[in-house]
């Protein structure tokens, strides 16, 4: 049996970007990614053999290309699970797929900087249509939380999931069901999608 990896990991939503690099600087943090645009191709197709939220994706991130199955067991810190390989080539992999009967639901803009401190990494997240948001994954609940605290975040504050947990908070309408994996394309250079017109 195949083993999921958890990801211990945190949200702290609709952040100042340049108020949050001075706070990462002062608190000894280095920006060892710069911000760069990331490509991402999701499948939530009926092939999955789970009654679990999981999904497919192939990820350019700027510096590597990932394969990854990605599932939430529950909204908590360490809800998340996934196995993640480095691929050569985005492209290929999405014809693969598609050739195999699997075809995207959405491809997906998004722009992250990525920072390390001490144990955790941190990544500032821009998706369009949403309020820029940092992450934060250690090995363990403590050292998320640990992160956290030095750089002036309120945990009472912390948000669990994928992207959608933002997305939920800055429209409220929003429902647990839906997802951006309905709109075919999220950019930045698109008009807001029906799904998040209340």
């Amino acid at each position: 049996m195949t083993h999921l990896s958890p990801e211990i990991e945190a949200k702290f939503l609709a952040i100042n970007i340049d108020d949050m690099r001075h706070t990462l600087q002062q608190s000894g943090a280095k920006c060892t990614v710069p911000m760069r645009s990331m490509l991402r191709a999701t499948f939530h197709n009926t092939f999955m053999k789970t009654d679990k939220d999981a999904f497919l994706r192939v990820r350019n991130e700027g510096d590597k290309v990932t394969l990854t199955y990605k599932q939430f067991d529950h909204t908590g810190v360490d809800g998340a699970k996934e196995i993640e390989v480095e691929i050569s080539d985005f492209t290929k992999t999405v014809e693969i797929l598609q050739q195999a009967g699997i075809s995207p639901s959405s491809i997906q803009e998004s722009r992250r900087e990525t920072w390390h401190m001490d144990t955790v990494e941190i990544v500032i997240d821009e998706w369009p249509w949403l309020k820029p948001y940092i992450e934060i994954e250690g090995p363990s609940e403590s050292a998320v939380k640990q992160a956290a605290t030095k750089l002036g975040l309120d945990w009472n504050n912390a948000q669990f999931g994928d992207v959608m947990v933002a997305y939920r908070a800055e429209y409220p309408h929003l429902k647990e069901t839906d997802t951006l994996s309905t709109v075919s394309e999220v950019r930045f250079d698109q008009p807001l999608p029906d799904l998040l017109l209340p």
